[in-house]
């Protein structure tokens, strides 16, 4: 999407301060387990007039959706009601990885304006068969994720950095490839699945500018200018793009619409949280490394909180969060009910050893957590102690592993995914 700065200069100048509030805000953050403050989580499975949830039924009828509502109300934000159109075209397509697979240039267009759009580079193996599917966002632009020279660079806005070189905040054929390593197209088609990816930011600029650019101003009423307090961020906005993908991959023939995984790292991750709670029609959701406001518990008050995340990424979550800055017991929710949501779908979730800034041990109690609304439908229980690092564990719906190493997506995690996708077909 070619997104319409109005104040370029003033964007750029926003990031160098949010970059130097990321910097200023580490100092005096805790990582130490043990100074991790005494709390009481949220009961996920008790009503909102107190009655108990005893049946997935009523889980699923009822309390399912106060959770929801209430997770949208104080964090991520709801969907405005206003209807927005979405057109889906393939501009090409062609065959990659010596002939095992296909690849397509699906042209996605928001509310029948042609210079509002996104790019959804869709990569399957060549076979007669609709086959299963990842999907999920990079960080600089489709491509980043290939050394295919066919694959168009972005013109969207992107956040400059040194690797890939970027300058102006425009990416430029340098960056090609440079994220090749978190994308193993051609380990994924071997192994029989697809691979979706489209760059965020063609979809809202990763940048707190007032919500003036990318899809926001679509949902606008007469004389509104912002999203209203409880309406969706950036993050929700990214997680309604991730449904609208899914929108194109039900349609195409080469994809089994009814198996697409929504996968992310770090706010992405938060994202494919959110969006795998949001539209239940994703098969599995998949988070990695995704910290606060994704996979761990705010309460632990462990590596970035609430507080942080609201000050340097203000434009990430609804309004109503930043009022819970420092007061994270005072939250009428907590993550284990985000992981919640996702049941009976399965979800993965992966953290990193030395990734402390997202806290692994937090990342794992959610999903531990959340073994009540699980067992509803025979979820096996998670124990309350993680596992070892490289050492994945498995319920049935729900997978864990602590990958050796710092804040990345790597091949190992993307193994994991597979075998867990792998073995939610086998059922």
């Amino acid at each position: 999407m070619s997104i319409r700065i109005h104040t370029f200069v003033g964007l750029i100048l926003l990031v160098c301060m949010m970059s130097d509030q990321v910097t200023a805000q580490r100092p005096g953050i805790n990582q130490d387990e043990t100074k991790v403050p005494d709390f009481t989580l949220p009961e996920v499975l008790e009503f909102s007039d107190g009655g108990l949830v005893e049946t997935a039924e009523a889980w699923q009828s009822k309390r399912r959706m106060e959770v929801f509502n209430a997770m949208a109300d104080n964090v991520y934000g709801h969907v405005p009601k206003r209807k927005v159109s979405v057109d889906f075209k393939v501009v090409s397509s062609w065959e990659v990885l010596d002939g095992a697979a296909v690849r397509k240039l699906v042209k996605i267009v928001f509310g029948n304006d042609p210079t509002n759009f996104a790019n959804l580079l869709v990569t399957v193996p060549k076979t007669e068969s609709p086959v299963p599917c990842f999907l999920g966002y990079n960080f600089q632009g489709n491509h980043t994720t290939t050394n295919d020279p066919r694959v168009p660079i972005t013109d969207s806005w992107v956040r400059d950095r040194e690797s890939p070189p970027t300058k102006g905040n425009r990416a430029n054929e340098a960056g090609r490839g440079a994220s090749a390593s978190r994308w193993p197209y051609k380990e994924l088609v071997k192994a029989g699945y697809g691979l979706a990816t489209i760059y965020y930011g063609d979809v809202d600029p990763d940048i707190h500018d007032e919500f003036k650019n990318g899809i926001h101003p679509l949902f606008y009423e007469a004389g509104q200018t912002k999203p209203r307090e409880t309406e969706w961020g950036s993050i929700g906005a990214w997680a309604w793009g991730l449904s609208r993908c899914l929108d194109y991959l039900e349609s195409d023939a080469s994809v089994d619409g009814k198996h697409v995984a929504v996968v992310g790292h770090s706010r992405l991750g938060k994202t494919s949280l959110w969006a795998g709670a949001s539209d239940e029609r994703f098969w599995i959701t998949i988070s990695n490394n995704s910290g606060c406001g994704g996979a761990a518990l705010s309460r632990r008050k462990f590596g970035e909180t609430v507080a942080v995340i609201n000050r340097v990424f203000p434009h990430w979550f609804c309004d109503r969060f930043p009022e819970f800055n420092g007061r994270e017991n005072e939250l009428p929710v907590d993550q284990h009910m985000l992981m919640a949501l996702i049941a009976p779908r399965a979800v993965y979730v992966a953290s990193a050893t030395k990734d402390l800034w997202a806290d692994p041990r937090g990342e794992y109690l959610s999903l531990q957590n959340a073994n009540g609304v699980f067992a509803l439908y025979g979820d096996p229980t998670l124990d309350v102690d993680p596992p070892a690092a490289d050492s994945p564990v498995i319920t049935g719906l729900r997978g864990y592993h602590s990958r050796t190493g710092k804040h990345d997506i790597t091949l190992f995690d993307w193994q994991q995914y597979v075998k867990f996708a792998k073995r939610q077909l086998d059922k």
